[in-house]
Order: structure tokens, then sequence, then C-alpha cells
């Protein structure tokens, strides 16, 4: 199989203009210089090398990236300190994509043709070769063939550096930080640099990166915070003298220009990603045995002190409770007296990071920082988990298989032997954790439930279903095999693992591949991930130091079918983590880390917050509330002390929001619902599901069979199709019209700037009150004109004709001249925003027949959980005993419908019941049958928004609302479709 990529996901295309923007006005040129021939070589005929231009000044590119921060509700740059631009994307979103496509799209606006993206380790190395590798098909679709190289830079293959200077076309280079990390401007210290800081005699003398330096490629670099974090990695970034700096991560330590924002909570808030679930095991009246766990160590203050965890006896009881304790501390005494704790006399606390332990003066135990003793033998927990962790796997298989959903789970461990040894002749022999797999797999397998799955129950299957991927070893086994080690992730040797994960990425997606649970060292902890992992158990016998965004991020992406296809909705892909701590705990260590690695403040209001909050000016167009006003929104919650002065949101605002009697300035009233819905998301904390709390959606027979719901079914069930009937005359009128009234071409500026300067002891700076400057309108001769009917044609699907017609009409066409791609590409957007303008304002939708329709049927098919405590409601009206609800607005009007006499049934209508657009499949919120006067029923479809004001929905979602009004109306039974923000704007429509 192969996976597919979908070009048109707008989180994604949002972050890719992001960056193409900001070089909005540059014209498409390069630049040139001469490489020498490598010596005795005569592969390579050109001299000529080509490298990168920038034609923009810096206050241009400032004016650009302050838009771009105003549209993202960014805060914005006030000036450029450095080329540098931050893409902040959540892992599992598609990072790496995103900056690969970046290329092409920054290739055909500018011509730029040289790439190096600088990567911190061997995995992530493995990872975006493996990325360039599977999207090569996609991006020569996508971009019509463009030619382009890609290599990882590899010190024994000069050639390849040089090529990278000399090919006029794309070539994008992966180097690892430490490829080039190492250099030194003593000439007798030049041995120890990298090979391409050394002088090559096959190189003319010259060193390989000055072929680099050249070219001012534009460097990404992958993961910032662990690539040039140290001065020695920000001068080997800077050596390769970077026309500028595309910076991305989910966690940025050091923020330069921030361009795009999807953290964690956005991704989350739009299923970008799976949604997460915590199963744990706790251990309850297990007090049988002297319980230890040491928590933590602290040699900062004298005395020197540990943190323990204990069965104290209190009151007759006896619970686990933590204490402090030092050198010479009796447990006995400490636990109230119980003999078990006899003899546990705090002997030594040692604090060496990495080695912390704790002993005792007459009982052998040595404790560790995290480890316990007295608890349940641990093998047995891990048993549980293992068993656990099947059963999860295997559920899911019952729901998935039959979508083409191949379901993987992923163990992670700390030593290789609990999997794979090799006894004393050298054979290799199953691990303690392999076993526990196979003979739990056996026996889960034979239950019933599972019958669907497995049609020949054989002795041999579990061992086909699970497999290790560990770094390999030099040495073999008796077998003539390679072994398998223990890895830390970041040596060379540990490559091998991550070859084998990478290259069998798509094999491991294929029902055709049995292998299904995944065995891994748990130092593998980045650069590489799998769509399709449902599950992860850590088997850790020591304190993992893996962080829980390392250990979820292995299993966030949307899910793949067997035809490379995307699945999105968490009623598919939900991630259970296998935890050994309480849901709650984990949710916390989840949240503490994502404040401190993203930067996210949780409950606090910023002064741009409201920045890009959408308004309508005095001429109906849309506009930004802009950072003015957000501010001093920011400053009246301030004043009413319903924030502190650090943003903090108080009790004060949370009640007043809930009970929707906050207060807001009056000039901004028709923004309040939008500011209302930003508050309310900061309020808020990271939604985690615990997996204890989800909870099976059963039929509501009384509702499915009542002669009521089968009336409303009847009407909304019908399936239609649609066609697009638009006048080409009207939008060549239209959109010549608005190039011709609109269109908005400037010419490009010198601007010169003089200033007095002062020398002092302080350095030797500018004065800044003599600074005079004088712009100049900037008219370059030198570039050749693009073949504009065909970019614009490639762009639009429209005919040459139809395209040469609204230029022409339009008058416009001499300034083209001007800025020749500045026009292309504001022509291309008011082009595209008509059409799709057109297509929906003419489109049709027809009736199949009375033979295609949802059948009612598929309630009683259709498996849905919920999670009881954040979004169930229970029901007696809907055709389910629950309503699982994906927002605030779908909670109220739920609960409204359950009230209200009016109503006398309704469903939230399932993802399988769909209309088609042209914009892609469009699934209404509700069908409600409503009682008026107590005699006339009504028969609604209801769509729920915080907003109902088209001008302030987004384009796509009012286009989709318009195609469901036309559905509805050509079903002709009477069905009334509307749109509305409260229950109370439904009865206003049932009574107007």
């Amino acid at each position: 199989m192969k996976l597919k990529f979908n070009p048109k996901l707008d989180y994604q295309l949002e972050a890719i203009d992001s960056i193409v923007d900001i070089f909005e006005g540059q014209a498409i040129c390069d630049t040139n210089f001469t490489v020498p021939q490598l010596d005795n070589d005569t592969l390579f005929e050109s001299n000529l090398g080509v490298g990168n231009k920038l034609t923009l000044d810096e206050e241009d590119i400032l004016k650009n990236v302050q838009k771009i921060q105003l549209r993202n509700g960014l805060k914005q740059s006030k000036k450029l300190t450095s080329y540098d631009f931050n893409i902040e994307m959540e892992t599992g979103t598609g990072k790496t994509y995103v900056y690969l496509r970046t290329i092409f799209e920054l290739n055909k606006k500018y011509g730029f043709t040289k790439f190096v993206i600088v990567v911190p380790s061997i995995a992530i190395k493995e990872g975006v070769y493996k990325s360039l590798e599977i999207t090569k098909e996609h991006f020569k679709a996508l971009y019509d063939n463009v030619p382009y190289d890609y290599f990882i830079y590899d010190s024994q293959k000069l050639g390849q550096v040089r090529n990278f200077a000399t090919n006029d076309y794309i070539q994008i280079m992966v180097i690892n930080i430490d490829a080039f990390r190492k250099s030194f401007s003593d000439p007798s210290k030049q041995t120890r640099a990298n090979i391409i800081h050394r002088e090559n005699d096959r190189l003319n003398g010259l060193k390989p990166i000055e072929f680099v330096q050249e070219t001012q490629p534009i460097v990404i670099i992958d993961e910032p915070q662990s690539v040039d974090t140290t001065p020695k990695a920000k001068k080997a970034i800077a050596s390769l003298n970077p026309l500028f700096k595309l910076r991305y991560s989910a966690t940025h330590k050091e923020v330069y220009n921030l361009m795009y924002k999807l953290d964690s909570v956005d991704a989350y808030e739009r299923k970008l990603v799976k949604q997460i679930e915590v199963a744990s095991i706790a251990v309850k009246d297990s007090n049988n045995q002297a319980y230890i766990k040491l928590l933590a160590v602290d040699n900062k203050k004298s005395p020197i002190s540990a943190t323990i965890e204990l069965g104290i006896s209190q009151n007759g009881k006896t619970k686990r409770d933590k204490r402090r304790v030092t050198q010479g501390e009796d447990l006995y005494e400490l636990s109230g007296g119980r003999e078990v704790y006899r003899g546990y006399i705090i002997n030594d606390i040692y604090c060496e990071e990495g080695f912390e332990y704790i002993d005792f003066t007459s009982k052998p135990d040595v404790i560790r920082l995290g480890e316990t003793i007295g608890n349940v033998d641990q093998d047995e927990i891990k048993r549980l988990q293992i068993r656990k962790t099947i059963e999860e796997h295997l559920d899911k298989e019952l729901k998935l298989k039959e979508k083409g959903i191949k379901v993987l789970s992923l163990f992670f461990l700390d030593k290789v032997a609990n999997y794979r040894y090799y006894d004393k002749d050298g054979y290799p022999q199953k691990g303690k954790y392999a076993l526990i797999f196979e003979e739990e797999y056996k026996k889960i397998i034979k239950k019933p439930k599972y019958h669907t799955l497995f049609k020949d129950i054989e002795e041999v299957a579990a061992e086909k279903v699970h497999d290790g991927y560990f770094a390999i070893d030099r040495k073999k086994d008796a077998n003539g095999e390679y072994r398998v080690k223990d890895s830390k992730g970041i040596y060379q040797a540990d490559e091998s693992a991550y070859n084998l994960i990478m290259k069998e990425k798509e094999k491991l997606l294929s029902f055709d591949y049995q292998l299904k649970f995944i065995f891994s060292h748990s130092a593998l902890k980045e650069g590489w991930d799998n769509p399709n992992v449902f599950q992860i158990c850590t088997l850790n016998e020591t304190n993992s130091e893996m962080k829980k965004r390392q250990e979820i991020g292995r299993g966030l992406r949307i899910a793949v079918d067997q035809d490379g296809k995307r699945h999105a909705g968490f009623d598919i892909n939900t991630l259970t983590i296998m935890a050994n701590e309480s849901y709650e705990d984990f949710a916390k260590a989840l949240q503490k880390e994502i404040e401190e690695e993203e930067g996210i403040k949780f409950g606090i209001v910023e002064k741009h917050t409201f920045a890009n909050v959408v308004t309508v000016d005095d001429h109906g167009q849309r506009a930004y509330l802009g950072e003015k006003s957000s501010e001093n929104i920011w400053q009246y919650f301030l004043t009413d002390k319903y924030i502190d002065k650090k943003g903090l949101i108080q009790d004060k605002l949370r009640e007043e929001l809930g009970l929707n009697i906050l207060k807001i300035p009056a000039e901004y009233d028709e923004e309040q619902d939008q500011i209302f819905g930003i508050l309310k998301k900061i309020a808020g904390k990271l939604n985690i599901k615990n997996r204890d709390d989800r909870t099976e959606v059963n039929l509501n027979k009384a509702v499915y069979l009542d002669k009521d719901f089968k009336r409303l079914w009847d009407k909304i069930k019908y399936k239609t199709t649609y066609s697009v009937d638009f006048s080409v005359d009207e939008l060549i009128e239209r959109c010549a019209n608005e190039i011709k009234n609109n269109l908005l071409v400037g010419n490009a500026e010198m601007i010169y700037t003089k200033a007095k300067t002062e020398i002092s002891r302080g350095g030797v700076l500018p004065d800044e009150d003599t600074v005079k400057e004088r712009r100049y309108q900037y008219r370059p001769k030198d570039y050749k004109l693009p073949d504009i009917i065909s970019y614009l044609q490639n762009e639009t699907q429209l005919t040459r004709k139809t395209i040469v017609e609204i230029l022409v009409k339009s008058g416009r066409l001499k300034d083209f001249k001007v800025n020749p791609q500045k026009f292309i590409d504001e022509v291309i957007r008011i082009i595209q925003y008509n059409m799709r303008s057109f297509i929906v304002d003419g489109i049709k939708y027809e009736k199949i027949g009375d033979e295609e329709y949802y059948a009612q049927e598929l309630f009683a098919n259709e498996e849905l959980f919920g999670y009881l405590s954040s979004n169930m409601l229970e029901c007696k009206k809907s055709v389910y005993n629950y309503v699982v609800y994906d927002s605030g607005i779908e909670e109220k009007l739920a609960r409204r419908f359950e009230k209200s006499d009016n109503v006398l049934v309704y469903a939230k209508l399932p993802a399988w019941f769909k209309i088609p657009t042209p914009l892609g499949s469009y699934n209404p919120d509700w069908a409600v049958l409503i009682e008026k006067d107590d005699e006339k029923k009504l028969y609604f479809v209801v769509e729920s928004k915080g907003n109902i004001n088209p001008q302030l929905l987004r384009d796509v979602e009012d286009d989709k609302i318009k195609c469901g009004r036309r559905h509805f109306k050509a079903l002709e039974e009477g069905v009334k479709y509307t749109v509305v923000d409260s229950f109370d704007r439904l009865m206003h429509e049932v009574y107007q």
C-alpha cells in the first residue's frame, strides 16, 4: 500500500501560506557563481553555480510578517532582529509534509532552489528521508512534475554537494547538525573538524561547505530546540550562510518571529490528532509487605532527605501516604508500628543524578528513584498491562477492520533482554515479556466475542503477530544473524532500528502483513511514528524518563486504511495509553509538559488574544479587530478584576461566563460571541478522557420504533445528486470588474537611509535621532515576464479564452509589468473567490430516487462511545440513550430538546449521514420533530453554530450550509433546514 496525502487540509495550507506570504512581492530570480570541477572528474560539465536571491527589503518583509501574524492571531513582531521564522505545529499534524511542500511553493512563486534541512538526530534524519521518498509521487503530481533532487549528506560523497551547488532546479540536502558542528579557524586543528569544514584537494583546496555557502540556501531546522541551543550549534547554522531560516517544532524554546501556531490544544479541538484516553492499573488493599516507593531525593538543604511513599496505619486503617525522611529514620515507627517495616531504618540517601537511591541499615533492599518494593509482583502488573493492551487492540479491530483500518499496538521496554536474550550457546530466546504476550494472546483470542477476527486459531499464530524493532549489534548469534541490543537513541548503531521501523512503515499498515504488536526500546522516542498505533504500553522496569508528549507522539496521527486514505474523527481515532499511574496524574504531568515545552499559558488572557477576531467594516468587507482593540478589551477585564495583572482568568469571569451575564465594552457587542468563545477555550483545560469513564451508547428502542421518529426519518433519509450551472459570461464580468476596481499592485521600492554614528566604549552605534530616509520606486527591467495565461489556467482550471477575456475586460493588464508576480497572485485570489461563489450559487440538487436513501436500520448498527463526565447527556427523546456532543452549543440544544414539550423526537445525525457538496461531504447536526400548537408537526434539520452571521463563518462552512439548504429543498418532503445558535432561535423559526 501507499500512503495518500490530502493536498487541501486547511491547517496545513495555512501553515504553508504563513511562510510563503512573507516574501509577497519578491520577483522570481536567482544568482550565479563559479564552481570549480572536481579533480580528475569529467562527469561534471557545468562550472556555474546557482543560488537563491532575495530582492525584498527588510521593511517590506516586516509588513508582510505583521499582516500574517495578525491573520493568525499572533503577537506581531515590532522589528526583524533576524530572518528566523518559527512555525509551531503539534506532533502528528504533518509538520514534515508542511515544510517539504513549502519548499515547492517557495520555488513555484519565487524561484528559490536551494534548501538545507538540518535535523538533530539519526531518528529524525531517517524520518525526513522516508517522508521525501513517500511524498515523491504526490509532489510530482501536485507541481507538474517539477524536477528535484534530495539526499542525505554523506562526507564520503562530496560530489553530491557540488551537484547541490550547480544544479538549477530544486535541491534538498538533509544533514545532521553533528555533521557540521565542529569547525576550527586554527589550521593546526583542522583534522579535528567535520569533513565538511576541511579543505579538500579534490575540490581544488576548497571546503565542501563553501559550495553550500555560495548558494545562500534556505535553511529548514527540524526541532530547533534540539539543534541550535548552544553557541557552537548556532555558529554552525550561520556557517551555512542561510538566506533565511525556517524553524519547525511543536516545542520551541527560542521564539523568533512566530508565523503560525497549531499547538496541542488547537490540534485536539480541531480533531487533527487522536484523542487520548488513559488506562491505568491501581493496586488496592495490598498491604501485606513493606511497601516503599522512592519519589524524590534532595541534597540542596541540610540534612539530605528523601520523599517516600509507604503504608501507614491510622485509626485502624492502612493507607499509602507520602513522608519526608532523613538518615536514621525508622520506618517501623513512621508506619504506625506496622510489623512489616521492622528493621527498615534509612541508611544512605544517594543523590547523584541518574543514580539516586536509598538503602537500609539491616535490610538488603536498595530502592532507586521511581522504584518500588513490597508492591504486587511487578511481572504480574506487566502481565495485566499486556493483557489489557491486547484486549483494547482486539476491541478496536472489531470496530475498525471493516473500515479497512489495521490496528497496531506499541510496547516500550527499557531492556531488550526482557523481550529477546541469548543463551550461553548464543541462540536467541524469548524474553519474559514475549512469553507473557504469547500466553495472554492465545487465551484472549479464544473468547467468543473475537470469533469473527479469527477463522483458525493456531498455536503458531501468536508468534506471527508480534516482533521487536531494536538496534543491531555487530556481533552475530549462533544462527549467523546480527544480535539486538539496548539503545540510547542517539548513536550510529541505533540507526538500524530506525531503518527497520521507517522502511516497513507502509508494510505494517497492510492486512497482508500479520505483525500487529510492536516491541521497541523506550530510548527510540522521537522521529518515528505510525498512524495506526492505537495502543501504547510502557513496560519499563525502572522509572521511565520518557516524557508524556514523547510517549503519546508515537501514535497521535490520524489512522489510514488499506488504500492509504486517512480517516478523521474521534469516533475512530482514540489512542489508549496503558499508564503506570492514575489518569489524574498522567493528565497533570502532560499539562505541565505542555505548559513548559509549548509555552501555553492555561487560563491566561494575553493582550493580543482578541486581535484576529473577525469583524465587518463599513463596506461589508471582512476585517480583524486588531491589536489596539484587543488591548482595550484586555484592560477592561483587568480593571473589572476579571483577570489579574498577568492575565490569569479569575473565578468571577468563569462564573459570569457560565451564567452568560459577562459584559464587555459596548463597542464590541457585535463581536461578543467570538470573544466569549475565545474566553471559554482559555478558561478550560486540555481535554484528556478517562478510559474508565468511557461508556457505550445504546439504541433507544422506544424512540427508534416510534411512529413519530419513523415519519421524521422518512422525511430526511433520501439521497441527492448535484449539478452546477452558472454563466461563464457573468463570471468573466464579475472577475473583470473586481480586478478593475480592487486589484492592488504596487511598485517595488528602494529605501535610502542615513544616520550619524556614535563611537564610544559602548560600541559603534547609529544615532537614532539623526536617521533620515527617502524612498524611491524600484522598477527592475532585468526580469522575464512569466506566461500569465498558463499560470492562471493551472491555478484556476479555466480555459485560456476565459482568462484572456477576464484580463482584457479588466483593463488592468498594464499593471502586470509593474509587479508581475504580485499581479498574478492577486488575480488568482480574485478569480478563485468568485469561482467558489458561482459554483455554490449555481448548484442544483436532485433527488436520486425513492430507492436511494439512508436506511433507518443503520442506527442499530452504529457503535458509539462517549465519556460520562465530559461529552455525554442522558436522554429520553433521542434515538440513542445518550447524546454524544462535540461543543457547548450542542450540549445546550440537547438539554433544551429534552425539556421542551414541543420537541417530540430528535436525533444527533450520525457521521454516515452525509450530503455531497463540491467542497466535500457535509454532515448536518440534528433532525428534530416539533409539535406546534398541539397539532401541527414540523420537521427540521438543524445546524448548530456558535455564531450564525454568514460574514463571521468560514467561507467553506457558509458554502456547505448553502448546499444543505438546497439538498433538503430538493427532497420536497416539507423539511425545513435552519442554522441556529440557541434553542430559542429555533423556536422563533417555528412560530415566525
